[in-house]
């Protein structure tokens, strides 16, 4: 157990952002994944869930995710030694900011008191654990959609390390998510401790940044003293609360166990994400998806096809630039929501149509000169994701060209991921890549199926950091 005391000066913030926290990877979940999932955000204290995740909050609230608050305790212990403010009275207090604090952060979200005394946490662990399953069960999510946000459970803070290894136990008992946030640990640990390097950021917007400070403020019984008398100084300092001024948050990420999603859950899962919002992967307004969409036009072979489809069309911004290189194109989705605003922007184009199918146990007839999956493959099994690539080889014309481009980075709830998806359809094809893109973020590479083949085909990528492009 770290031995330390509130008014520890602790580690400075300057040695902090000289350690390398500021380059950590970001968490790999994007607002529309955030949409489809629910969180379960427990503090041990009122300002816990503040301190340590209040930009999340802020962020999950403006991607319309499902949010759960469960607070362990009134945080009546934190000044022991008052001389104005009994441990009830503070109670009440610390409660009304906590309803303050978190309103503001997620107005949305269903906030719930557990009763449990401050400081110990210990004696109740069963307990805490029963409660936080019961709202994991009430929440009617898959296993692997839950996400539980809770105190690092090596903190430093008895409670707080608790409340951490309870959260850590349900969730790998469960298979959910877990994010854990450190909050005291920025006070004793020092940059030489490893355990932060293998952590993730989630950078802030402006707006996230003010949306925390204001809920900070609203804890006031922490961050200005009860009174100008002994015992009631302010709890927080101002050198501690420099670490929550940062422009990003901290945590300990471990993805769900093993993700059990697959096609037949695609309509469900995207129908929600686009009932909730008109564009949710920005595919309009994001420079990188219009930059992506600008490359894998200009990697495609040909300037004109015959026949086209595009598997996963979403709301057709990608299936709208094909339509002007193909006689004929095919839109297919599975979530009816998304199909409807494609066939939208598809309205002009006379040789253009949508069609709503969950693929690869269903396909459309005919054969074509150009299939395109575009951040598809991975929301498949391994199992569906070979019946797919059968199924493309077995409509694909002489010579025509297989386009993939996918998202690098791990996709939560999935059992698969972009590079894998790629490989997996260079080694059951068996196709030669003529054209290859890979950066970071996303590889685009094109496949052309037999006697199409270039004589100056570009042989199986080898694995590579920095961008590539053929």
């Amino acid at each position: 157990m770290v031995t330390f005391s509130h008014a520890d000066t602790g580690t400075a913030e300057s040695e902090w952002e000289a350690s390398g926290l500021s380059v950590l990877p970001e968490l790999p979940l994007d607002p529309a994944e955030l949409a489809v999932l629910t969180f379960i955000v427990l503090a041990a204290h009122p300002d816990d869930e503040t301190l340590g995740a209040g930009g999340f909050l802020a962020r999950l609230h403006a991607a319309g995710a499902a949010v759960e608050v469960l607070l362990c305790t009134a945080g009546e212990a934190s000044h022991p030694d008052s001389p104005t403010t009994t441990p009830d009275q503070l109670a009440a207090v610390r409660l009304s900011e906590f309803r303050a604090a978190v309103s503001g952060l997620a107005p949305g979200a269903s906030r719930q008191f557990l009763h449990f005394r401050d400081g110990h946490l210990d004696a109740d662990r069963d307990r805490i654990a029963a409660a936080v399953r019961e709202t994991i069960g009430t929440s009617g999510r898959p296993a692997n959609q839950v996400v539980i946000v809770a105190p690092y459970r090596s903190d430093g803070h008895a409670d707080h390390d608790v409340l951490g290894a309870v959260a850590a136990d349900v969730a790998a008992q469960g298979g959910h998510g877990l994010l854990e946030y450190p909050v005291w640990y920025w006070l004793w640990a020092s940059p030489a401790d490893d355990a932060w390097q293998s952590w993730v950021r989630v950078p802030l917007t402006p707006d996230e940044q003010r949306a925390k400070a204001a809920a900070l403020l609203a804890h006031a019984s922490q961050t200005q003293p009860l009174s100008d008398q002994p015992g009631d100084e302010a709890l927080l300092a101002g050198s501690f609360l420099d670490h929550f001024s940062r422009p990003w948050e901290t945590f300990a990420w471990h993805r769900p166990a093993g993700g059990t999603n697959s096609a037949g859950d695609a309509e469900q899962i995207f129908d929600a994400v686009h009932s909730g919002n008109a564009d949710p992967w920005s595919y309009t307004t994001s420079w990188y998806e219009r930059r992506k969409r600008a490359l894998t036009l200009a990697i495609l072979p040909e300037a004109a096809y015959g026949s086209g489809v595009e598997i996963g069309c979403s709301i057709g911004t990608l299936s709208v630039e094909l339509a002007a290189r193909c006689n004929e194109v095919l839109a297919v989705d599975a979530s009816s929501a998304a199909l409807a605003r494609a066939a939208e922007r598809l309205s002009g184009h006379p040789s253009a149509r949508t069609l709503h199918l969950t693929v690869p146990q269903h396909w459309p007839e005919g054969r074509f000169d150009l299939v395109v999956v575009s951040e598809t493959g991975y929301y498949l099994s391994m199992e569906e994701l070979a019946e797919l690539f059968a199924r493309v080889k077995g409509s694909l014309n002489p010579g025509g060209t297989l386009l993939l481009c996918h998202w690098r980075h791990p996709v939560s709830g999935w059992e698969l991921d972009g590079d894998t998806v790629h490989a997996v359809a260079r080694q059951q094809l068996r196709w030669p890549t003529t054209g290859l893109y890979r950066d970071k973020d996303f590889v685009l590479e094109v496949l052309v199926s037999p006697d199409g083949a270039q004589a100056g085909a570009v042989p199986e990528p080898p694995s590579a950091s920095g961008p590539e492009a053929h």
